[in-house]
């Protein structure tokens, strides 16, 4: 029984078992933000180490998401706190914050009142600003 299913999905190649390419990228999308609101969850209570594993997974699941990369970095300041001032978390910290303002400049962590009004939405992906009309000419 097996077999005869293992020839058939040779025969027909991988096309035929592959989904289609948007769903892996929605999916990916609901991953990247399941984890970032774990991570939020765990951070609130205080649970650094939660926090860290649910941000490094969303961070290692899209490399280019700005919250994910951003508060990975805040985790990393607020466990190396409490210790010296040049810990190597902090450095680590540092390194983050640089790389998710470079990835997204307008990126503001859901707490932050420029997020509108602590929004926990603000990691959610943002649609392209429209641009503002030109002011119409008096003359």
């Amino acid at each position: 029984m097996i077999l005869p299913a293992l020839l058939l999905s040779t025969l027909l190649g991988p096309s035929a078992q592959e989904p289609p390419a948007a769903a892996p990228a929605a999916q990916s999308a609901a991953s990247v933000d399941s984890h970032i609101d774990a991570g939020l969850a765990a951070f609130k209570k205080k649970r650094f180490r939660q926090a860290e594993i649910e941000f490094r997974q969303a961070v290692d699941a899209d490399p280019n998401n700005a919250a994910a990369t951003w508060y990975l970095g805040y985790t990393y300041y607020k466990m190396a706190e409490p210790k010296r001032p040049f810990h190597p978390d902090k450095q680590k910290a540092a390194e983050l914050f640089a790389k998710a303002y470079q990835l997204d400049p307008q990126f503001r962590p859901a707490w932050s009142p420029s997020a509108g009004g602590g929004s926990r939405r603000s990691h959610k992906a943002r649609p392209p600003a429209e641009p503002k009309p030109a002011a119409a000419k008096q003359g």
